[in-house]
């Protein structure tokens, strides 16, 4: 069984940069309060008009076919992880098709939230090694600006969240010690509603109503507590789960991309894993958290940046609502 290799990486953000300053004066926060808690300076909100989920994945995915040398007629898959949609339906995998001018090809939305990136990678890897398809487009975009509550009330969970996009373009690689060597997938519903957004609700004969509305339930809400303690739980868990299963310890790895969540996170895993703070990717300062998109808009610019390079031993992981999380071990 052959394995895929991540050809080409590419990533978008909204030109509109929002600061802590700028949330300043429309909540009751403080730049001193947002760095501590979440280490995140500034984030970027897209522009109504000019930026959709769909059409910033595809700017995602022309720089991703690019860097791997392909064009967008040669996909044959679309993998698309979002939790913010153009739509209720359809999916915006299939807006995503049309925005690269494309027809027929299989067109695949994931929902996992902040682990839907490796969630989809996953899937996108699995069509390869089994020979059904050569390139996978597998791209993580979302909106959150436009589903916030920006009143004092929402401001633990709004000062959080950015929009942007990433995406990566699998293919087969010529070698079985090389490329994507496993994924780990898990997930717990015992804690759904503690990083939810509850409404509308279809299991309502109105969905929506008025109350939903006055109380925030058509907001993010989240646990912050349980979030944290299950995710500094579940990280180090899905990183090592990944390295047992090839027969790697921590100190081989060379880079450590997780989910740009919380910086207090970000830090409290690579002193678990005992890492150095230059194998631990960390953008979360500039963009926030992005969800689907974080992980390979921080895989992205680890590339850009040269701090990965041909033979290195890079770790993605990720943890969130549902709960899920999950890890990709690959070797670049």
């Amino acid at each position: 069984m052959r394995n895929s290799k991540i050809a080409g990486v590419g990533h978008y953000v909204p030109e509109k940069v929002v600061t802590n300053k700028d949330l300043e004066k429309i909540m009751d926060t403080s730049d001193e309060w947002i760095r501590e808690r979440t280490g995140i300076v500034e984030r970027h909100y897209f522009t109504e008009g000019v930026d959709t989920t769909a059409n910033m994945g595809a700017n995602a995915a022309r720089m991703a076919l690019k860097n791997a040398g392909l064009e967008a007629t040669d996909l044959d898959l679309i993998v698309f992880a979002t939790l913010s949609p153009d739509y209720v339906f359809p999916g915006s995998g299939v807006l995503l098709q049309r925005e690269l001018g494309l027809k027929e090809i299989p067109a695949l939305d994931v929902r996992n939230q902040c682990s839907g990136f490796i969630y989809a990678l996953s899937v996108g890897d699995q069509f390869i090694k089994t020979g059904m398809y050569n390139n996978v487009l597998v791209v993580g975009s979302e909106i959150h600006s436009s589903g916030l509550d920006f009143s004092t009330r929402g401001r633990n969970v709004s000062v959080i969240f950015g929009d942007g996009a990433g995406a990566v373009v699998l293919t087969p690689s010529e070698s079985t010690d090389r490329g994507i060597l496993s994924t780990h997938l898990h997930a717990d519903g015992e804690f759904a509603e503690e990083l939810a957004v509850l409404a509308p609700d279809t299991n309502k004969k109105d969905r929506l109503t008025h109350e939903m509305i006055d109380n925030g339930a058509i907001y993010p809400y989240m646990n912050g507590n349980t979030v944290f303690k299950h995710a500094v739980t579940r990280f180090p868990e899905v990183i090592e789960e990944a390295l047992n299963k090839n027969g790697y310890k921590a100190s081989d790895i060379d880079m450590l991309i997780p989910h740009q969540a919380n910086l207090r996170i970000t830090s409290y895993i690579q002193q678990k894993m005992g890492l150095p703070a230059e194998k631990v990717m960390s953008n979360i300062h500039k963009y926030g958290n992005t969800t689907a998109a974080s992980v390979p808009i921080a895989l992205s610019e680890a590339v850009q940046e040269g701090r990965i390079k041909e033979g290195d031993l890079v770790c993605l992981a990720a943890f969130g609502s549902g709960f899920t999380w999950a890890s990709a071990l690959i070797r670049w």
